[in-house]
């Protein structure tokens, strides 16, 4: 098994999450508030321990894949890192910008995106069910190429703690060469924006030079509305985990067909079969915007 970077972060996680919430406290800045941040911390404890079994799991089956590899990138070459870190990367963009716009990932993915709040307990705010539902299958082809499984994961908990700090609204923009190749707090405040013009925006990693090529970048203009379109009424961490696939799975059983029922799965968040909800794009092509996009109940509006 990879080094667990992560875990040893932790506890610089806490640390900086404290002084975070004591300056909002200090500064009347309202950046938090109790039960959310219980909520985001129950999160993020549950994430950790599905990860010593799901972890392990994934890390036998890339080194089963790796048995197959292609070639044999060497580690002790700078050239390795460097295509290591653009490979994990890359790879993350795509899962990322995926579980947007499909909601059998999206029922995973949801959970990070269920606090009001913007601050580094958000950052906590982890799926419970990411790895077991197939996120890892996005990073299966680096073991095929030739990276060994243990510098994947060791690169995945890299991006993590990177994306840990920007996770905060202490941090305004940053200079603009920074800005224009790094993900920023800036751009990350926008991914979690329910405003239209913020939905399914920067899904970077760590570079936002995918966003660009790709054309989901948004740059921050007015302050997000954080949040869902329609937010999970509860902080516990239980219904946060696991609301949105019940939703889904109550959908597509009550749909009235098979092939209807798996289009929930793989159609974008918001899709219905009887047009009751819509998804992003749907709503962007609207002269109005004053509809509801509901990316939790993706075929309910109430």
């Amino acid at each position: 098994m990879p080094p667990v970077i992560l875990y040893y972060a932790i506890p610089f996680f806490v640390l900086l999450l404290s002084i975070e919430a004591w300056f909002s406290y200090k500064e009347q800045k309202n950046l938090y508030e109790t039960r959310d941040t219980f909520g985001s911390l129950g999160l993020g404890i549950g994430n950790v321990l599905t990860g010593f079994v799901t972890k392990a799991l994934i890390f036998g089956l890339f080194s089963f894949i790796y048995q197959f590899r292609l070639f044999t990138l060497d580690a002790s070459k700078w050239w390795f890192w460097v295509l290591l870190f653009f490979a994990d990367d890359f790879s993350y963009y795509c899962f990322h910008r995926t579980s947007h716009f499909v909601n059998y990932f999206w029922a995973s993915h949801v959970v990070h995106h269920s606090s009001r709040h913007y601050n580094l307990a958000a950052a906590l705010r982890q799926t419970w069910t990411g790895n077991a539902s197939g996120s890892f299958l996005f990073w299966a082809w680096m073991p095929f190429v030739g990276f060994h499984p243990i510098w994947i994961l060791f690169m995945q908990q890299i991006s993590l703690i990177y994306q840990f700090w920007i996770h905060t609204e202490t941090i305004d923009k940053l200079p603009k060469l920074v800005e224009f190749i790094f993900n920023t707090p800036s751009h990350h405040r926008v991914h979690h924006g329910s405003d239209l013009k913020y939905l399914d925006k920067n899904h970077a990693g760590i570079l936002i030079i995918w966003d660009r090529l790709f054309g989901s970048f948004q740059p921050e203009e007015e302050k997000p509305t954080y949040g869902l379109t329609r937010n999970i009424e509860s902080f516990n961490p239980a219904i946060l985990a696991f609301t949105t696939w019940g939703q889904l799975f109550k959908k597509a059983y009550s749909s009235g067909s098979l092939i209807t029922g798996i289009k929930y799965f793989i159609k974008s968040p918001g899709w219905s079969h009887d047009g009751t909800s819509k998804t992003t794009a749907q709503l962007r092509r609207e002269p109005s915007t004053e509809c509801l996009f509901d990316k939790v109940n993706p075929s309910i509006h109430s």
